[in-house]
């Protein structure tokens, strides 16, 4: 019988970090990071362009990618905040025949830490720049005959981070 995530002493109550949102040229963005045994969202911002240009969509993932290697700051930390995606991971837009919105990877997603791979997945998920219209993302490696698969930020994968790696669904 699953009872959910080991108590905590963790608050995983985000930080409020007004000075980040209100500074010239800057978008939010939301990233989720792992407290207690399960993501939750944190907000951060990023000086970049306009959001819904579809042509910033690498630069986006890219950027959404940095704030989640970014260590998390004092605040974050204090609140019980970490993240398992590690500086290897790059990505890449879609190869030859990929879907339009496909994210590649230099690792295949199952080789990535479940951890990782759920912080990934729901962060791209929730950011326009980067997701589907369906609110899922479509992630490949690096092996172009391997073909990418779909993943959707579940509440399952919010609160069982663990239980990624199995969640893509095959893209055709």
């Amino acid at each position: 019988m699953d009872a959910g995530p080991a108590p905590s002493r963790a608050s995983c109550d985000p930080p409020q970090d007004r000075r980040t949102a209100q500074l010239t040229g800057h978008v939010p963005l939301k990233v989720y990071l792992v407290c207690a045994s399960q993501l939750r969202a944190v907000h951060r911002s990023a000086q970049l362009g306009n959001e819904q240009s579809a042509g910033d969509r690498l630069q986006y993932a890219r950027e959404l990618l940095e704030q989640l290697r970014e260590e998390p700051s004092r605040a974050e930390k204090e609140a019980g905040f970490s993240s398992d995606v590690v500086d290897r991971i790059e990505i890449f837009g879609p190869a030859e025949g990929d879907p339009e919105s496909t994210l590649r990877l230099n690792l295949q997603p199952q080789q990535l830490a479940s951890y990782a791979l759920a912080q990934l997945v729901c962060t791209y998920a929730a950011s326009p720049a980067t997701a589907d219209r369906d609110g899922s993302v479509v992630l490949g490696g690096p092996e172009t005959s391997v073909p990418p698969q779909r993943f959707t930020c579940s509440r399952d994968i919010r609160e069982r981070p663990g239980s990624a790696p199995g969640t893509g669904v095959p893209v055709e």
